[in-house]
């Protein structure tokens, strides 16, 4: 029997553990540069599944394992899949894989089983119409992705038209990843290197990166590659994958390589230790190998969850390791003045990129695996993406040197602050020259005010050369000072200068997560432009004020309000304000209020529009969105597959609308 102290604490898990999965959804699917590896990630989600069947009172619809992940990149339209693009369960070893076995052979009988190499790469869904290259897709959030079309055409692999008559194959769609193989990656960066660019880190990234560009004469460059390995719905009646497979290699689309038919599990194991072995020979990178039944009657019997078919799953390999030598142990100053620690390796090839650094992340976790300078140490990349330090090889261990943090700033000299109770070690003088440069490449990033060009080595020159100290500084900046630094052309000099003008009319918002308030992400700084419209509104809100908004919470609020405080921030934003950057919300500036004093719940998915969407409409009719039902709700928006708080709100008498009704209060107010 579950007591209340054991249910109170497996809330408290969950909800730890819904929160600790977003993040990592966010900086996998939209960031692009995760922290953890997929097996850490599995095993969090695991737990969470774990428990939620342990405890269903505490389900939700919007918790990670009822939904299928990530979420679709702003700036392109956004557009409905035909249907799901599930992921896969993925399995560690040959026990899961033959626990999976036997489930899948528990009712059925002669299974064959269609194996297949797992691409590191980006899921896309191709689409054709009539012989001819309709559209194509990111997997987004599973539901809905991204239109990348454009771009998508500069890939070779990918045929703009297939010549049949047959309409099966006419109007096909298929799906697959979008790659870039070991050696355009190398030859890539080597160019990149001779321009003095910053280089890629990983071919995984810069795929999906390329996706991203807004100009597809950019992405043809980064000579994008794609392999299919599923077709979605039936094609000619075949009932069997490597039938299709076949069939699709006569229109000359690009299905996947090696793949594999077995019937015996002898042979399924020996395919799996063979790419395991060999998988560093191949020109892209694999994580794994995908085990598909294949014959598609079982597939359909066998049916699906949520968030992954039952009929088939990803056996990943452990990340590859490699021994490499600590030459030095150097401190990075970040633009919030926290020193990080990061190792200097004896350069190592690994999973497809040359590995010469690796973050330590702080003085703890050195201490913890006990890291010196002059040790041998393994490496491995953390999700095939960021290395990092396994284990020292202690065996190999002699005239090594213990690393400790420097009493000053390695940068400025300035006082380096380490506050009882917690781990991070700072620089607090916030004129030092790597805090300063920090920010103005976070100021320049895509996600703030996207200017061009203004990149770590560009940064770096200008700051050198004493013609960029402050963030204004950049709007000071002539094509003749420009042309002045080393290796600069006229082009470059110009675009940059273009792409500094344009950033006067980016968005409010993006302004202020330019800004880098601490604990101010791109998500508050849209709520926040939405609450008070303009700069001069949210620099006079008090803690209490903020702190009652939605998303933003007691820390975020203390941090606007003292950062508003700071008289050297003031004169920041007036210099800015003097170059004519935008600094009020361009959309309607006076809400409606008719939905004045209605608070909103959304529960399911809507076909219409997302979620974030149909909270900004609420919210520019003056109505309040609220995450939990209770008595003083006004409507309870309910779409599709929607979960607990639907209950909740029939209990409790608060008043359900579906999406068309939501329309219509929308559009009479």
């Amino acid at each position: 029997m579950k007591s209340k102290y054991d249910s109170e604490r497996a809330k408290d898990e969950i909800e730890k553990l819904r929160k600790e999965i977003l993040k990592h959804d966010y900086l996998y699917y939209v960031v692009g540069e995760p922290e953890i590896s997929d097996e850490e990630y599995d095993r969090l989600f695991k737990r969470l599944k774990e428990l939620e069947q342990a405890f269903p009172e505490y389900i939700t619809e919007d918790s990670p394992t009822q939904r299928v992940g990530g979420s679709p990149i702003k700036g392109f339209e956004t557009v409905k899949h035909t249907s799901p693009m599930l992921s896969l369960d993925n399995t560690y070893s040959k026990e899961e894989l033959i626990a999976f076995l036997n489930r899948v052979e528990k009712n059925e009988q002669n299974v064959s089983y269609y194996l297949q190499l797992k691409v590191d790469g980006v899921a896309l869904a191709v689409i054709y119409r009539d012989g001819k290259f309709l559209k194509a897709i990111t997997r987004g959030n599973g539901i809905e992705g991204d239109d990348v079309s454009e771009n998508v055409k500069t890939i070779k692999a990918i045929p703009m038209n297939l010549y049949t008559n047959k309409k099966d194959i006419a109007n096909i769609e298929v799906r697959g990843e979008v790659f870039i193989r070991k050696s355009v990656f190398t030859a890539l960066n080597k160019k990149r290197e001779e321009e003095g660019l910053n280089l890629f880190s990983n071919p995984r990234n810069t795929a999906a990166g390329s996706l991203k560009l807004m100009d597809s004469k950019e992405v043809s460059k980064r000579q994008l590659s794609f392999f299919i390995h599923t077709v979605p719905y039936p094609v000619e009646n075949l009932t069997m994958l490597s039938e299709i497979d076949e069939l699709l290699k006569q229109y000359k689309l690009p299905v996947l390589p090696h793949t594999r038919l077995c019937k015996e599990r002898e042979c399924i194991f020996t395919y799996i230790d063979y790419w395991e072995q060999q998988r560093e020979k191949l020109d892209f990178i694999i994580d794994g190998i995908v085990i598909k039944v294949n014959d598609i009657n079982i597939q359909k019997r066998l049916g699906q969850t949520l968030h992954s078919p039952r009929w088939a799953v990803a056996y990943k390999y452990a990340s590859i390791k490699k021994e490499t030598l600590v030459k030095n142990i150097v401190v990075n100053v970040g633009r919030t003045g926290v020193l990080t620690p990061v190792a200097i390796l004896e350069p190592k090839e690994l999973s497809g990129t040359i590995v010469k650094r690796a973050t330590l992340h702080n003085l703890d976790e050195i201490r913890k695996k006990d890291i010196r300078i002059g040790d041998y140490v393994i490496i491995e990349k953390g999700g095939e993406i960021i290395p990092k330090i396994v284990k020292v090889v202690k065996e190999k261990r002699k005239d090594t040197k213990v690393f400790n943090m420097p009493a000053k700033c390695p940068v400025c000299s300035g006082k380096i602050v380490h506050l009882s109770g917690e781990v991070a070690y700072r620089c607090i003088n916030i004129n030092c020259p790597s805090q300063v440069k920090a920010r103005i490449l976070h100021y320049a990033s895509r996600e703030a005010m996207n200017i061009k060009g203004m990149g770590e080595v560009m940064v770096e020159k200008l700051f050198n050369a004493s013609l960029v100290k402050t963030i204004p500084d950049m709007y000071e900046l002539t094509e003749e000072r420009l042309l002045s630094l080393e290796r600069m052309g006229k082009k470059s000099a110009e675009n940059l200068i273009n792409a500094i003008a344009m950033s006067k009319q980016r968005r409010f918002y993006r302004l202020l997560y330019g800004l880098g308030i601490r604990y101010v992400g791109i998500k508050a700084s849209e709520i926040l432009e939405e609450h008070f419209l303009s700069i001069e509104n949210l620099s006079k809100a008090t803690k209490e004020q903020l702190s009652k908004i939605e998303g933003i919470g007691e820390v975020t609020a203390e941090s606007i309000v003292n950062f508003f405080s700071e008289k050297h921030n003031i004169e920041m934003l007036n210099a800015l304000k003097s170059y004519g950057l935008s600094m009020v919300y361009k959309g309607d500036k006076k809400k409606s209020s008719a939905f004045k004093g209605m608070k909103f719940v959304f529960t399911g998915t809507l076909s219409s529009f997302k979620r974030e969407t149909a909270k900004k409409l609420v919210r520019e009719r003056g109505g309040e969105v609220v995450s939990s039902v209770s008595k003083n709700v006004t409507y309870v928006v309910v779409g599709a597959s929607s979960g607990s708080k639907f209950e909740k709100a029939k209990k409790l008498g608060v008043k359900c609308i579906d999406e068309e009704t939501f329309k219509r209060l929308l559009e009479k107010a």
